[in-house]
């Protein structure tokens, strides 16, 4: 089993409500949620909106590859309805996204899969909860 941490965001709609369906659906396809975070509101980070965030992260125990994981979580993200992904620093508002943070002590740097997460030093949204759980 690997422990991954994975960070979740919502700011469209029932904010709350998304994230605990992301967490039981993540129970479903990805594996042991161990550990979650409180639930922070954020406002968005690099871009514009109204819409402000609920966002957490989890620690998850999964028998999941990195690729499959990612795969794993996109499809969450799809079948909570989510339609665009985030591109080249291009953000949107969006019922549900999910960022893998860390992967056991793996270093992946693929165009699509970079592990750690490139930007989670650089976003408060991210750090706190990730600290929270990380020092249960």
């Amino acid at each position: 089993m690997h422990r991954v941490y994975l960070s979740l965001g919502s700011n469209l709609g029932n904010r709350k409500r998304n994230i605990r369906e992301a967490l039981e659906k993540i129970g479903e396809l990805i594996g042991d949620v161990e550990r979650q975070s409180a639930l922070y509101e954020t406002k968005p980070w690099g871009y514009s909106s109204p819409n402000d965030f609920i966002n957490a992260c989890a620690c998850v125990l999964t028998p999941l590859a990195p690729r499959q994981l990612l795969e794993a979580t996109q499809k969450v993200e799809q079948e909570m309805g989510r339609k665009l992904k985030s591109v080249n620093g291009e953000y949107h508002d969006r019922i549900i996204d999910i960022d893998i943070l860390l992967y056991d002590d793996l270093h992946i740097d693929q165009p699509d899969l970079k592990i750690p997460h490139p930007l989670m030093e650089e976003r408060d949204f991210v750090m706190v909860p990730l600290r929270e759980i990380m020092s249960l």
